[in-house]
């Protein structure tokens, strides 16, 4: 994921619906940045811990989750990234991925951070909303003093009044003075939080120009959650991108990655 010349993809459903959807998903990804010659992670959640209304659905669970993310990992050849959401989960989580995700929410978490650092996988610190990209050093200096370089940052917009999040492409290379890969996460920051009242809302249309505008600043990938139906997607429908709208716009975000290095 450091790799200049090289773009990743974090990419996945919002949550585990179930182990089919998972791997046509993540064959469908795949196949796109096998062609393109993209970096890609699959992504799925087994806990949605912090859904709107407690009438939402949050997923599968630890084990049945943990399950599917195995077999993905096994079965389609990807390496895999998952939320924690407590210290207790980590090490489980540590056994079957590749990558341990802190949600924006916890980023600030000390103990959790450092119980994701210590297990020696990567760890993706997700941007609060509530924090400015220079408050993110404070994240990352607790992830190495965990004994941990295998970092990664993520921006995903910042609380801009009610419902609403702006996504500021200043926190790109201030990020990156960090010294870590910045990746940015282009359907959350188009999310309308409680947007719709027991749940949230979005403004998926948006994403692709986000994402290219992170790429320009700098960003060394993308997070991008898709799914076959938004509309009938158990969770974070109205953000995610069609998957099959994928394979034109990765191939329009490489474009941008490569102008964007020549650039410099």
């Amino acid at each position: 994921m450091n790799s200049p010349s090289r773009l990743s993809l974090i990419a996945g459903p919002c949550a585990i619906e179930n182990e089919k959807l998972c791997l046509r998903i993540a064959a469908s990804l795949k196949k796109t940045c096998d062609k393109l010659g993209i970096n890609y992670i699959f992504k799925a959640s087994y806990d949605k811990a912090n859904r709107t209304s407690n009438q939402s659905f949050r997923g599968l669970g630890l084990e049945n989750g943990l399950q599917i993310l195995a077999r993905v990992r096994t079965d389609i050849g990807v390496p895999v990234l998952t939320d924690v959401h407590t210290e207790q989960q980590v090490a489980a989580a540590a056994e079957v991925v590749d990558a341990l995700q802190i949600p924006a929410f916890l980023c600030r978490q000390t103990d959790l951070i450092a119980a994701a650092a210590k297990t020696g996988k990567i760890v993706n610190v997700k941007k609060g909303q509530f924090l400015s990209p220079q408050e993110m050093g404070n994240v990352v200096k607790k992830a190495e003093a965990a004994g941990t370089k295998k970092i990664c940052v993520t921006e995903r917009g910042t609380t801009f009044g009610y419902n609403n999040l702006v996504a500021d492409m200043r926190s790109i290379p201030i990020m990156s003075r960090f010294g870590y890969p910045v990746i940015f996460d282009a359907t959350h920051s188009v999310q309308l939080p409680g947007g719709g009242g027991d749940k949230s809302s979005g403004q998926r249309e948006f994403a692709p120009v986000l994402a290219r505008c992170a790429l320009i600043a700098g960003a060394n990938g993308v997070f991008i959650e898709t799914h076959p139906d938004p509309e009938h997607a158990l969770s974070d429908g109205p953000n995610m991108i069609p998957l099959a709208e994928m394979p034109r716009l990765l191939a329009n975000l490489v474009k941008v990655h490569t102008l964007a290095r020549e650039a410099k």
